[in-house]
Parts: C-alpha cells; sequence; structure tokens
C-alpha cells in the first residue's frame, strides 16, 4: 500500500491559489510531523512547510505569509494551501512524513510528488 498519496497539484496562473492533499495509509500510523517538500528543475529539495502532529508549524520564510499548512489527524491528510503564487514557486512538491520508533530513532516517507506550474 502507498504510504502517502498527494493530489491536487496542476498549472495556475501567477496570483492564484491551489490546496494539496497528502493522506498517510494506516499502515504507517501514527505519524508525527508532516510536511511539504519542493524540488524546481535543476535545484535541490527544498523543505517549504512542516506541521507537528501537535499542531506546531515551520515555513520557508519565502511562503511566510502566502502558503499555509494544516492538518487533520482523523483523515491523516495534511494540507498546503498555497495563495498569491508565483512563478517561482513552479516545482514539484512533495509530501513528506515522519514517524517515530522505539528509541528514538525515526523513519521518513515521500510522496509521489505534484507538479505545481505557475504561469500565465
Amino acid at each position: 500500500q502507498v504510504p502517502l498519496v498527494e493530489s491536487g497539484g496542476g498549472l495556475v496562473q501567477p496570483g492564484g491559489s491551489l490546496t494539496l492533499s497528502c493522506a498517510a495509509s494506516r499502515n504507517i500510523l501514527p505519524i508525527n510531523t508532516m510536511g511539504w517538500y519542493r524540488q524546481a528543475p535543476g535545484k535541490q529539495r527544498e523543505l517549504v512547510a512542516t506541521i507537528t502532529s501537535g499542531g506546531s508549524t515551520d515555513y520557508k520564510n519565502s511562503v511566510k505569509g502566502r502558503f499555509t499548512i494544516s492538518r487533520d489527524n482523523a483523515k491523516n491528510t495534511v494540507y498546503l494551501r498555497m495563495n498569491s503564487l508565483k512563478p517561482e514557486d513552479t516545482a514539484v512538491y512533495y509530501c513528506h512524513a515522519t514517524k517515530d520508533l522505539n528509541g528514538g530513532a525515526s523513519y521518513g516517507y515521500w510522496g509521489q510528488g505534484t507538479q505545481v506550474t505557475v504561469s500565465s
């Protein structure tokens, strides 16, 4: 079973909005931190936003005030609402989830990625 299933990418004009969703499979629960990363062509993958199981959030500086990460623990789903999109937000967006293991270790899961293109 695929651990993380993403949806919601697409083509949007500059200034537009999109919402990404990522649902975690039951077989990887419980999950602590969930987040979104992105990778543009020719660039390294970078952190966009994270949210803990308790609701604490963190954002990349360039998306603060424009993107909002949220989480529905009952549905094991994390969302990324992206407003005021810019061409430089164009990238493949990846969902990530961290599962805490015994002894202080953790394991990370990645989604398959969803393309977000911001262009007129």
